[in-house]
């Protein structure tokens, strides 16, 4: 291997460094209606009567849409494969409105001025109802959230709007309550992730325009520009052969542009008008009207022996959708099956779960995409039961960690055929003090220094589901030009794509030029999801090289005429194997090969998998208590971990050290708070903490590479491991310190000093 394994630039480095106009609203026209939106002022309400004709004169205005002018056909806006999992409980507008934000109309203006001014006249009348706010009393409560009849899934995941629930089910493996009465210990514990924003940098961008053959040209800030078709074919009731989507550079998702927040609006703009749209939300915007993580609250019930073998967990996830149901019933169930197969030597486990509507904001996906709620919950849980059986924590999970061969009956029956978690954990350990401050230590400043310790793992795409795919064309004078579908989110794939590409086709990274994404042009992928870009697009990326390796051999064969058998490639020349100095090169194949007999060298390739091998990690927190504030500094953060192949070092550092500076956030800072009237107050990065440079202490970051070998070059994913272990850890961490244990993120300054001043007493 010459590129794999190598810290190559990113393709795109140039551009970004030198400020290149590449985001969606760089770009866009310059004539572009400017789409804003009039939203709720109340939780749940219904619209009695709109009245625009006053905002409609307003100079400047082209187009106010209400809930009367759109497709009454019900939608998702999740971005997952056919057929979507997530309930079809959405219109463009809705005269039901079930969120404060949730959009009351559409106002497309020359200006924003003007839209902004057209929404503060048009006059509304409400009727409004009482809002069903806590989800333990969602379920089979009489206010339902969507009572209408039009609702409808499309897959048996047990919703059922009349019972406020979007998905409901259980899974099981051996006899658990039979277990339970044999284990000498049993503890059941119930732990709380609130709702977390993925705020990224670039907010949800849009902008649409009617194409030379008169189809809708959708230009998005996405994560899935071929699921994009889908919906806004859906949101209008057209043809998806009438939409053409195309994905420019991104300033960061995290799952949140894994649903079509802004896609529709100007779409449907431009559907009405013939006229370019464009939508740019505001950072308040896309802090309440977006998708955050779904808050789940999870009781775990753990059944152990006194010598510290786990025999048994049993699960239950109380999952809050929020006021529509994208990825509620997926997300859930990454929460059981991606935490208790971190100990594949239990004998059984039961994991049950309910996902329910609620009048706040929808929730979507996000980067972890629910394994990291359950992951919290587990590992926090594990070591409040090594504390009661007086084990050490490493010690409990060495014993009953998965190990590379083993079945995971809690991962879908999988076998981790590639696995290194011990390795992560020993190597964790050994780059932190965790000899020097385990379990704590008191400063003699009025600072108690701790350590803590947790586990996850992930998976590496949706076996059976996900696709990737590429094309290659072998261009004049022997370049490749490399078309893809999954998207590039500042993540590198393009770049470690291109790698994989090189090493199998012998030519430089350079020499590969990279074009996505268009779904005119792009093979069909999923998206840059669930974890599948790296292993699911870059084993089409192998395949498709491979397949092009050997297109170029077999025309340079027939041109030398010789048997293909004969000859061989070294990336510049097709030559005779015992003669070498017989031989053509790149070039002249791909100028005879444009013409007659020959035919063009283009490949196409998709691929999908009936597994999904789970990367694993190690983290360790370092921490430090202030006895008298409550208040907790991270200090040292040090991480293991195994993703398979590591393709491009520099990078997988950089994915690993930002999911865990986001995992940071999520454990110390980062709090949504919703009012009695379920107005969302954190609207700002003012009321919405996320950690600085500051903040999150010093990050050490290593690698135990395994072979996973159904993967590219041995690799597995990396995006989502990344953010699953600072939460438990430093919840551990906190425990060791001060003895108070944080079963409610994040792990604020006043919930450590009240449970300091409790043990106190």
């Amino acid at each position: 291997m010459k590129f794999v394994n190598t810290s190559i630039r990113k393709k795109d480095a140039v551009q970004l460094v030198t400020g290149k106009p590449v985001y969606t609203e760089d770009i866009a026209p310059s004539n572009c209606l400017i789409v804003k939106l009039m939203k709720s002022p109340y939780a749940n309400a219904i619209i009695e009567d709109i009245n625009t004709s006053i905002a409609e004169k307003v100079p400047g205005v082209e187009k106010i849409i209400t809930y009367k002018d759109v497709n009454q056909k019900r939608f998702t806006l999740a971005g997952q494969s056919y057929p979507e999992a997530s309930p079809c409980d959405r219109l463009v507008l809705d005269k039901h409105l079930r969120y404060v934000g949730d959009p009351v109309a559409i106002v497309a203006a020359e200006n924003e001025k003007a839209a902004i001014k057209a929404i503060k006249l048009i006059k509304v009348k409400y009727d409004v109802l009482e809002p069903l706010l806590d989800p333990r009393k969602a379920k089979d409560n009489e206010i339902l959230v969507h009572p209408e009849d039009s609702w409808y899934a499309q897959c048996p995941v047990g919703a059922d709007n009349k019972r406020n629930l979007v998905a409901t089910g259980c899974d099981e493996d051996g006899n658990v309550d039979e277990i339970f009465k044999e284990c000498d210990v049993v503890i059941e514990r119930t732990y709380k992730v609130k709702p977390v924003q993925q705020t990224m940098m670039e907010p949800f961008k849009t902008y649409t325009e009617i194409d030379n053959y008169g189809r809708i040209k959708v230009v998005s800030s996405t994560q899935i520009p071929f699921h994009v078709r889908r919906i806004v074919a859906n949101a209008l009731g057209i043809e998806k052969s009438k939409v053409r989507v195309i994905k420019p550079r991104i300033g960061g998702g995290f799952g949140a542009k894994q649903t079509a927040v802004s896609e529709i609006y100007p779409a449907i703009v431009t559907y009405l008008t013939g006229k370019p749209a464009m939508i740019v939300y505001t950072r308040e915007e896309t802090q309440t009207i977006s998708s955050p993580r779904h808050g789940m609250e999870v009781t775990v019930k753990l059944g152990v022996m006194n010598d510290g073998t786990m025999r048994c967990c049993d699960m239950y996830v109380l999952s809050n959708s929020g006021a529509y149901g994208e990825h509620g019933p997926t997300t859930v169930g990454l929460a059981g099956h991606k935490s208790m197969a971190l100990y594949s030597k239990m004998e059984a486990f039961r994991f049950k779960y309910d996902v329910v509507y609620t009048n706040i904001m929808s929730s979507g996906a996000y980067r972890g995409y629910g394994a990291t709620q359950g992951i919290y919950a587990l590992e926090s849980c594990v070591d409040e039961m090594a504390k009661i059986i007086n084990i050490d924590p490493i010690e409990f999970r060495f014993k009953n960690m998965t190990r590379e061969g083993m079945f995971m009956p809690a991962y879908y029956g999988e076998t981790a055929n590639a696995c290194t978690l011990d390795k992560c954990l020993k190597k964790a350990i050994e780059m932190s003090n965790w000899d020097k401050y385990y379990p704590a230590k008191d400063m003699g400043n009025g600072k108690i220094r701790a350590m803590g310790v947790a586990l996850a793992m992930q998976s590496s795409s949706i076996s059976n589901l996900d696709i990737g795919g590429m094309t290659l064309k072998l261009g004049d004078g022997g370049f490749y030009n490399m078309i893809v579908g999954c998207t590039d989110m500042g993540t590198g794939c393009d770049t470690i794509l291109a790698q994989m590409v090189a090493d199998v086709l012998d030519t430089d990274v350079d020499n590969i030029a990279t074009f996505g994404v268009d779904t005119d042009v792009s093979p069909y992928d999923s998206g840059s999801y669930a974890s599948s870009t790296t292993y699911l697009t870059g084993r089409a990326a192998v395949k498709c090289a491979t397949q092009m390796r050997e297109k170029i051999i077999e025309v340079g064969s027939k041109i030398l005429d010789l048997e293909k058998s004969k000859c061989e490639f070294n990336g510049k020349f097709v030559y005779e194997d015992e003669n070498p100095d017989n031989k053509i090169s790149l070039a002249d194949i791909v100028a005879k090969a444009q013409s007659a007999p020959y035919g063009a060298l283009v490949v196409t390739v998709s691929e999908q998998s009936t597994v999904s091998p789970p990367p694993f990690m190690a983290g360790v927190a370092e921490i430090e208590v202030d006895k008298e504030t409550g208040i907790v500094e991270l200090i040292n953060f040090s991480a293991c971990v195994d993703c398979g192949t590591v393709i491009n070092p520099n990078l997988a550092r950089v994915q690993t050290e930002g999911g865990l500076v986001q995992g940071i956030g999520m454990a110390m800072y980062e709090d949504i708070i919703y009012g009695e009237n379920g107005r969302d107050f954190t609207n700002s990065l003012m009321q919405y903490k996320i950690p600085t440079r500051l903040d999150m202490g010093n990050i050490d970051v290593a690698f135990e590479s395994s072979y996973e070998p159904t993967g590219p070059f041995g690799a597995k994913s990396i995006g989502e491991i990344v953010i699953n272990t600072p939460a438990p850890a430093i919840c551990n961490a906190i425990s060791n310190a001060v003895g108070v244990r944080i079963r409610e993120l994040p792990a604020t300054p006043v919930k450590v000093l009240k449970g300091i001043m409790e043990n106190n007493k």
